[in-house]
């Protein structure tokens, strides 16, 4: 009999933790496993592509910061599914759903931390320590995040770190020419622009206007260099206006979200993410597997992903300089870039494939799920 499982996420946006379950929900082998997912807040848009899979979606509806009818709608739901594991991830998940599981007589309760949390206050933290009592395991993305909870009291030994799976491409691969033709149309530019590119939510978190201060010192050397920015987010009027105020609004360029980032990556010449914290970035991890030399901040889950000078380029977070500086060789000596677009194709590929993520994911689960056949309590 298959084991029932559920993931409990706050949303189904189009967001790295979101499409990280997504991958694993239809990933997992349904002869071995039942797998149902559980929106707490709301669905989105990876709703869809997991019931066109066959996988039961149920949406609690959370509207504010403290639900009670939400909590209990989600007892209520995991009481009538009864799963033998309950995984849940981000911080309104691991709060709700491991509470609603742990009254729910759920005997498997797993977490997840998917990214380091510096605006977590000591009352959040405190939770994270309390329910990490009744939690058999904290599944996490990188080493850095596991670093990050273990220093504020969370138990080490309860960690697992599972990378991030990259999915492989759909159908056939664009062309570099195709894909830069298709861009240089669409925003009216000649054929000797240099792309550089930033694939993210626009938020502090990611320091985009460093990237923009960046993109006006590249210029000076390189005056053909465009930044394109994929993505949308409540900072996007500011970094509108920014951009006019330092005078490169012609060369900063607001794709919004979109959904055919595979398609313009092979039209880009560098990929940069300058964020101050990260968990894994899934737009990095992808930027690497279209074989991209990257330019990204030196913070702990970038450096997962990035050897310096091997697989990418490693900044300081907050160096605009030198995002510019390593960027303009990347332009000046085509070889080095290419080499490392090829080594960081080639370590996405060999260490971060879906199939390797889906697996270390069914492996941890088989093995509570065995703990709690052979014993009646979960290791």
């Amino acid at each position: 009999m298959p084991l029932r499982i559920v993931l409990i996420i706050p949303t189904l946006d189009r967001c790295g933790a979101e499409k990280q379950l997504a991958l694993l929900a239809t990933g997992l082998p349904s002869r071995e496993f039942e797998v149902h997912v559980c929106a707490l807040t709301r669905g989105g848009p990876l709703e869809a592509p997991l019931r066109a899979a066959g996988i039961p979606v149920t949406v609690i509806g959370k509207r504010r910061k403290i639900d009670h009818a939400a909590y209990f709608r989600l007892h209520q739901y995991l009481c009538d599914l009864r799963p033998e594991i309950a995984h849940t991830w981000l911080f309104a998940a691991n709060c709700y759903g491991r509470l609603a599981a742990r009254h729910a007589g759920v005997p498997i309760i797993i977490a997840g931390e998917r990214c380091v949390d510096p605006w977590k206050q000591w009352h959040e933290l405190a939770i994270d320590r309390l329910f990490a009592r009744f939690t058999q395991r904290i599944v996490t993305n990188s080493a850095g995040v596991r670093d990050f909870y273990v220093a504020r009291g969370l138990p080490a030994a309860k960690f697992a770190v599972i990378p991030n799976g990259i999915e492989p491409p759909h159908g056939p691969v664009e062309t570099r020419q195709s894909a830069r033709r298709r861009l240089l149309n669409e925003l009216g530019l000649p054929a000797s622009t240099r792309f550089v590119g930033a694939v993210g939510r626009l938020w502090p978190q990611k320091r985009y206007k460093d990237l923009i201060w960046a993109a006006e010192l590249l210029r000076w050397p390189h005056p053909d260099a465009h930044l394109v920015i994929v993505g949308d987010g409540p900072q996007r009027r500011r970094l509108h206006r920014f951009t006019r105020q330092i005078g490169i609004a012609t060369h900063v360029h607001f794709l919004g979200a979109r959904n055919d980032v595979p398609r313009l990556l092979p039209a880009l010449d560098c990929f940069w993410l300058a964020s101050g914290y990260e968990g894994q970035s899934n737009a990095l991890m992808e930027a690497m597997a279209a074989g991209l030399p990257v330019v990204v901040s030196d913070i702990p889950g970038n450096r997962d992903l990035v050897v310096d000078g091997e697989s990418g380029l490693l900044v300081q977070p907050g160096n605009k300089s030198e995002f510019a500086r390593r960027t303009r060789r990347l332009f000046d000596e085509p070889e080095f870039a290419q080499k490392l677009g090829e080594n960081a194709r080639q370590r996405m590929a060999e260490a971060f494939s879906l199939t390797r993520m889906v697996e270390r994911h069914a492996a941890l689960y088989r093995e509570l799920a065995g703990d709690i056949r052979a014993t009646g309590t979960p290791g």
